[in-house]
């Protein structure tokens, strides 16, 4: 019996980096998986191979999290599909490498929009299924650059200090409905927003962890199964910090 032996997830985010080591691991224990995406077929089709290869259902949607009409009916559609949702991990992010003074308020309201005010879309119509249900999971990624003064874009830290107080705030609500509410402050990963930052931060960073790399996706999905799983009974509220062990 794996962690999740028939749950039923969804992953926004899901055909790149953490979002799709997220489908890979939860299928692998025992997850129905659904995960939306917003560009890359060919990334998607090896998604859904790879869930499959499991042995579970996969769904996936391009749908972009923006798109509040287009994420209920694809709530709609995947719970008529599964027959419930247990599992909600908020994945989906982007980030520009911008300075404030620079930064304009199209590049602004972009990451916001994709990284704060997808929360309410994506989570109200699945936390409704949940309250139904009396039970529920959400977990939600944020970053170490929103509690620590890294050399980041503004917008990205400001909307992943959003992500925390969400969080934090909904976990209260949630619990007396036998719902979840959780989140993994990531550090620096192996991911296409990685890829974004400057080569010398990235040297940097190897040198003032203790693990002295960056960390693989994979990493960051074993733990969030068991964060949403059963096992993890009595945590939440929590912001649990995974960074390769960082001295800051």
């Amino acid at each position: 019996m794996g962690l999740l032996e028939g749950k039923k997830a969804i992953i926004t985010g899901g055909s790149r980096g953490i979002g799709r080591a997220l489908c890979n691991v939860f299928a692998r224990e025992g997850a129905d998986v659904a995960f939306n995406y917003h560009s890359r077929d060919d990334a998607a089709s090896e998604v859904l191979e790879m869930i499959r290869a499991h042995g579970r259902k996969a769904l996936a949607y391009k749908i972009s999290v923006t798109d509040r009409p287009a994420i209920n009916k694809m709530v709609r559609e995947i719970h008529h599909e599964f027959g419930r949702i247990d599992i909600l991990v908020n994945n989906a992010a982007i980030n520009r490498a911008d300075n404030f003074a620079t930064m304009t308020e199209h590049a602004w309201h972009e990451v916001v929009d994709t990284n704060v005010h997808s929360l309410f879309n994506i989570t109200k119509p699945i936390y409704k299924h949940m309250l139904r249900q009396r039970s529920g999971s959400i977990l939600n990624i944020t970053s170490i650059g929103a509690v620590r003064a890294l050399p980041t874009a503004v917008h990205y830290a400001t909307s992943k200090a959003a992500v925390i107080g969400f969080t934090k705030c909904l976990s209260r609500e949630a619990a007396q409905f036998n719902i979840v509410v959780n989140a993994i402050a990531a550090g620096i990963f192996d991911t296409e927003l990685a890829e974004m930052l400057p080569e010398r931060l990235l040297e940097m960073h190897n040198f003032w962890v203790a693990k002295a790399r960056s960390g693989k996706p994979e990493e960051l999905a074993e733990f969030a199964a068991f964060m949403v799983s059963e096992r993890n009974s009595y945590m939440v509220g929590e912001v649990v910090t995974v960074d390769g062990g960082s001295i800051t």
